[in-house]
C-alpha cells in the first residue's frame, strides 16, 4: 500500500482563510489531544497571519500559543509557515533577527519551518535554512507556484535543484492561488522527485474548485505528503476537506495513517468554533465559493475579496472588473511575481491605482518603486519595456541579495522595546510588528497603558 501523509492546517490556514484568522488559543485547547492523536503528520499551526492577528485582534502573546500547544501536543509535528527574510512581515529584517527569529521559533516547540519567498529568489530564503538547520528544525522549502509564460515545469524543476543546494530538508509546491491543475501537478510532482531525493509535499486551495482531482493526480505521482483542512473551515480559500481527502484516497488503495473517528470528534468541536464566527458575521459565507475567476485571472480567492472590498469601501465596486482586468498587466510588467504576501497586495495595490487614477503608474506605491528597485529580490523574468524608467527613472538597480544592504537589527530593537520586553521573544514580536507588539506589550506591562485592542478589518495575508 503507497503511504501518503497528511498536514492538518485548521489552526493555520485554514482559520486564516476563512475566518481572519481570529480563532483565539483557547478555541482550539479543547481538541490539541485529539489532533496528536489523529495519527498527521504535522499540524500547521503557526507562522503567516497568526503572529499579526494574536497581538492586533486577540491580545494574545504568539509565543505563550506556541509553547501552550507544543504542552499538549507531544507526538505529532509542529509546523510554521514563515517568509523567507521577511519572517512574519512584509519586509526583508538583517540576518541576524532571522537567526534570532527561527532559533527561538524551535526553541519554544516548532519542529518544521515551510520557508517561501515571494519571488522564488533563493538568496532571501538561505538565511533562514541554515538558521533551522541549525537550530535542529527541519527546513522545508516552498515554491511559490503560479503560472505565467515564465513559470513552466522546467522552471520548478531547476528551482527545486537550487533549493536541495542551499539545504531544503523537503521541498512544498505551494500553491497559495489553487491554480495547480490536475494534469500540471502531475508533471510537477513526477519530474521533481526524478530530479532530487527529497521529500516532496503539496499545498493547494479549494478556490477553484479542482483542489480534490489536484491532489489525486499528485498522489498518484508520488508525493509524500498533501495539506488538508478539516471539514468545519474547509474548501472554498480554504484546503480540501481532511476526512473527504482521507477515505477517497484510503478507497483509492493509499495509506495516509489518519484516524477517521478522531478527525470526527475534531470536527464536531470546530463545527461550533465556525458556527459562533458565522453568526458574529467574521465568517463570511463568500469564502466557501467555488470561484473559476481564480484560473482565469490566476488571482488567489482572498486577493479578489480584498479588492472588492477595497473599491467598495470607496464607492467604486463598479470598477472591480476593470481592476481585475489590470492585474495581470500589471504582474506581466512587474516581470511576473508570485501573486503571494507581499506581492499580491502590492500588485493589487497598483492595479487598483492604474484604474482610478486614469492613467498606468502615474500613481506609484513605495513598495513597487523598492520592487523595481531591486529591494524585494530578483523578479522571475524581466521587466515589461520601459517599465522600469517609468516608475525610479534612471536609478540604479541592485543586483546584490538585498538583506546584504541591511546592518544588524537586534541591538537596536533591544534598546527601543527594552522598557517593555521581558524576554529575546518579546523583543522578536516588537521586530515583527512595532505597534502592534508595543501596544501589546505595554498594555501587559503597565496598567496606565492606555491604548485600546484593535477591531477593525485589515487585509488578509495570502500565504
Amino acid at each position: 500500500m503507497t503511504k501518503i501523509r497528511i498536514t492538518e492546517t485548521v489552526l493555520r490556514d485554514g482559520q486564516q482563510s476563512q475566518i481572519a484568522t481570529r480563532m483565539t488559543t483557547e478555541e482550539m485547547l479543547p481538541v490539541l489531544k485529539q489532533l496528536d492523536e489523529a495519527g498527521y503528520h504535522a499540524l500547521e499551526m503557526w507562522g503567516g497571519a497568526t503572529f499579526d492577528s494574536c497581538l492586533r485582534f486577540l491580545n494574545e502573546d504568539p509565543w505563550e500559543r506556541l509553547r501552550t500547544i507544543r504542552k499538549a501536543v507531544k507526538n505529532t509535528k509542529l509546523q510554521m509557515l514563515l517568509r523567507g527574510q521577511n519572517l512574519l512581515g512584509y519586509r526583508n529584517y538583517a540576518d541576524d533577527v532571522v537567526t534570532s527569529f527561527i532559533q527561538k521559533s524551535v526553541e519554544n516547540g516548532i519542529d518544521i519551518v515551510r520557508i517561501f519567498d515571494a519571488l522564488n529568489d533563493p538568496r532571501n530564503l538561505q538565511t533562514a535554512v541554515k538558521a533551522t538547520k541549525e537550530a535542529g528544525g527541519h527546513a522545508q522549502v516552498a515554491i511559490s507556484y503560479t503560472t505565467s509564460p515564465v513559470h513552466t515545469v522546467d522552471y520548478f524543476v531547476d528551482l527545486t535543484k537550487r533549493y536541495a543546494e542551499i539545504g531544503a530538508d523537503s521541498i512544498c509546491i505551494k500553491d497559495m492561488a489553487g491554480v495547480l491543475t490536475p494534469q500540471t501537478g502531475y508533471d510537477l510532482v513526477k519530474r521533481i522527485k526524478e530530479a532530487v531525493d527529497l521529500p516532496l509535499e503539496v499545498h493547494t486551495h479549494a478556490t477553484s474548485g479542482i483542489s480534490e482531482m489536484t491532489y489525486l493526480k499528485v498522489a498518484e505521482a508520488g508525493a509524500d505528503i498533501i495539506d488538508t483542512a478539516v471539514s468545519s473551515f474547509a474548501g472554498g480559500t480554504s484546503q480540501p476537506a481532511t476526512e473527504s481527502m482521507v477515505i477517497a484516497l484510503e478507497e483509492l488503495g493509499f495509506d495516509t495513517g489518519v484516524d477517521l473517528k478522531k478527525v470526527e470528534e475534531i470536527a464536531e468541536h470546530f463545527n461550533k468554533v465556525r458556527d459562533h464566527y458565522r453568526a458574529e458575521g467574521i465568517l463570511n459565507p463568500k469564502v466557501k465559493d467555488t470561484e473559476p475567476k481564480t484560473l482565469i485571472y490566476q488571482v488567489p480567492g482572498g486577493m479578489l475579496s480584498n479588492l472588492l472590498s477595497q473599491l467598495t469601501e470607496q464607492g467604486l465596486a463598479d470598477k472591480y472588473e476593470e481592476v481585475l482586468a489590470e492585474v495581470p498587466r500589471v504582474r506581466a510588467d512587474l516581470g511576473y511575481p508570485p501573486l503571494v504576501t507581499p506581492l499580491s497586495q502590492m500588485v493589487g495595490t497598483q492595479s487598483l491605482m492604474n484604474v482610478i487614477s486614469g492613467e498606468r503608474y502615474k500613481v506609484v506605491p513605495n513598495e513597487i518603486k523598492d520592487y523595481v528597485r531591486g529591494l524585494y529580490g530578483q523578479s522571475p523574468a524581466p521587466l515589461g519595456k520601459g517599465i522600469k524608467e517609468k516608475i525610479i527613472g534612471d536609478e540604479e538597480v541592485i543586483t546584490v541579495r538585498p538583506a546584504d544592504l541591511i546592518e544588524p537589527q537586534m541591538p537596536i530593537l533591544r534598546e527601543e522595546i527594552a522598557e517593555y520586553a521581558r524576554s529575546e521573544e518579546d523583543v522578536l514580536s516588537y521586530a515583527s510588528f512595532p505597534k502592534q507588539a508595543r501596544d501589546f506589550l505595554g498594555r501587559r506591562e503597565d496598567p496606565f497603558y492606555d491604548i485600546p485592542v484593535q477591531t477593525v478589518s485589515v487585509s488578509i495575508a495570502i500565504d
